[in-house]
């Protein structure tokens, strides 16, 4: 009997525009008409591949979609996957931070309200014997401040009135031909700003794939220069001030920095197979397909600063090499290399070798500069051309001495946990009180299972680990899903959650679940025109309305389970090392 055989999927089977949400298909005259305005038109198209034109790209990587008055086109602290050109109509910008910014109920975020001390002892006898039981009110009715309506195929938060609204707050107007979001879907990081639709507009939808593309191929066009351009004006000075070594940095030395600072986009989005690859030389792969930034012996032409994404750092190691550290957002390297060069008047060599883990955005500034900085503390007194500068804890490299335990957390990808759960079997005795305490702390509805991956006598069990990089909030139409902007737990709002699974579908570990839902008497609740179960997404959210934190840990009689933030050098450490 022969083998079923089926054809292999490809990328373009199922073009963007044809993806839930978007209101028509991608015509060819759709194409020619964006071709003849800006960005577009200053892209050569003759450097594009026969295979991978620009026209193949915009028809099946783009979509235009139209939106309403009031509209939230991107939400501030959301992350996302794609840029948007406005076609026509014009958006307001936040522009405030902080208290003068835009309430997060406005925004369809939950208000965080930490439950009294009557409330937390209450929940031994009040919670509901029935699985996850939420009230009806709540899941059907939202708050006065924000709506959720279903327009041109998709749900979205709105908000009424918006220029009533918005004009009590800073923002700016935006008109047609500006191209925005492009940073956070290029470079995986959060969006920094909400924009609302003012009035009807339309715009041009690029999914970060198709950026890439053209980016590959647009090496001196429009786009490429745009997003580069913009980086440089918005947030490049900013992000670099995070270290230390540039905090006390002159005006016009920084402007110099900005102007000189190259860019470099490594590794695939959604594996670690490489999209691009440094033009030097092609063949810098390492044996686990991890695309080579500096080589172990090479002498670095300025230090690395990651922007997003996490990178290996290996040493080797007989015939192969093993891992030695990794670098999370904000961590340099190649700095104490230049600056032991400086010290001993000679250029140093690379110790170690730096690679990308999955996909990784990092800043490169030119060695002649970093000399400059160093040489302009020294004058000042800090002597950092001998000692190297003072870092903060963040900026340290986070290492492990069992290097096989440090490959299987970096392979695994559990480095990207900022709120790790790990369980020391040597002194867990299987007493199920974390459990418990989570059901207890969460009306009898546990937010994570005690199993999973064993490694060394440490498990790691099936819970959100509240990652550096969340993919899961990627795709939620309504922003359910979201970062508590001061925490920085990743939570799940149950009066915007419309049970679509996309998180539940992004999320790599498998910490997320879909339920479903029911009222105090147990009965399910049902849609009230298909009548069909109404499912939300549930998950760990590290117990955000306890005073005293996460349930389960507090719990743990035998101190075996703990919370890990794998970003801090010191705390990692100190738990696999015992």
């Amino acid at each position: 009997m022969s083998e079923p055989s089926v054809t292999r999927p490809r990328r373009w089977d199922k073009p963007f525009s044809l993806e839930a949400g978007s209101e028509k298909e991608m015509t060819d005259t759709d194409v020619e008409e964006l071709l003849q305005i800006p960005p577009f038109c200053e892209i050569d198209s003759s450097r594009f591949k026969r295979s991978l034109s620009l026209q193949e790209i915009l028809k099946n990587d783009a979509r235009i979609v139209g939106f309403d008055d009031g509209d939230i086109i991107v939400r501030r602290g959301d992350w996302g996957s794609s840029a948007f050109l406005i076609l026509s109509g014009n958006v307001r910008v936040e522009l405030e931070r902080g208290e003068s910014s835009l309430p997060d109920e406005i925004l369809g975020r939950r208000h965080r309200r930490m439950k009294t001390l009557w409330e937390s002892f209450s929940q031994l006898w009040r919670n509901h014997r029935e699985a996850e039981v939420r009230e009806v009110a709540e899941v059907s009715s939202a708050r006065p401040a924000m709506n959720t309506r279903l327009t041109r195929g998709r749900t979205r938060i709105y908000l009424q009135e918006v220029s009533a609204v918005l004009d009590k707050y800073r923002t700016a107007r935006l008109e047609p031909g500006h191209l925005f979001g492009e940073l956070a879907a290029l470079g995986r990081t959060s969006r920094v700003a909400t924009v609302f639709s003012e009035g009807v507009s339309q715009l041009l939808e690029i999914r970060w794939q198709g950026i890439r593309d053209i980016l590959r191929y647009d090496t001196h066009g429009g786009l490429k220069r745009y997003i580069e351009d913009a980086f440089r004006e918005r947030a490049l000075a900013s992000f670099l001030r995070t270290d230390p070594l540039f905090q006390e940095c002159s005006t016009d030395l920084m402007q110099r920095i900005v102007e000189q600072a190259e860019f470099y986009t490594l590794g695939n989005y959604d594996s670690s197979r490489p999209f691009k690859e440094l033009n030097s030389n092609p063949l810098r792969i390492t044996e686990t397909g991890e695309p080579v930034i500096i080589r172990e012996g090479e002498t670095p032409r300025g230090i690395v600063m990651i922007r997003s994404g996490l990178a290996r750092i290996s040493q080797r190691y007989y015939q192969g090499r093993r891992t030695v550290g990794y670098l999370s957002p904000g961590q340099v390297f190649g700095l104490e290399e230049i600056q032991s060069g400086m010290k001993a008047s000679v250029s140093q060599p690379c110790q170690t070798q730096l690679s990308a883990i999955g996909h990784l955005n990092v800043v490169v500034i030119p060695k002649e500069l970093v000399e400059e900085i160093l040489e302009q503390q020294n004058t000042t007194g800090n002597n950092a051309a001998t000692e190297p500068p003072r870092l903060s804890p963040t900026c340290q490299t986070v290492k492990i001495d069992d290097e096989a335990l440090l490959g299987q957390l970096i392979d695994r990808n559990y480095v990207q946990g900022t709120s790790l759960m790990v369980i020391d079997l040597d002194r867990c005795t299987r007493c199920d009180d974390c459990v418990r305490a989570c059901a207890t702390a969460h009306d009898n509805n546990p937010r994570f299972i005690r199993h999973g991956p064993v490694l060394n006598q440490f498990m790691v069990p099936s819970s959100c680990l509240h990652c550096v990089d969340p993919v899961c909030m990627i795709e939620c139409p309504t922003g359910a899903i979201y970062r508590d902007l001061g925490q920085g737990d990743i939570v799940i709002n149950d009066q915007t959650c419309i049970g679509c699974a996309q998180c539940a579908s992004n999320c790599p570990f498998d910490a997320i679940r879909m339920v479903d839902i029911r009222d105090s008497r147990g009965n399910l609740i049902v849609d009230s025109k298909t009548h069909a179960p109404l499912t939300q997404a549930t998950k760990c959210d590290l117990c955000i309305d306890q005073r005293t934190g996460p349930a389960c840990e507090r719990a743990c009689p035998h101190d075996a389970l703990f919370r890990v933030d794998m970003q801090d050098a010191v705390q990692v450490e100190e738990v696999f090392a015992r």
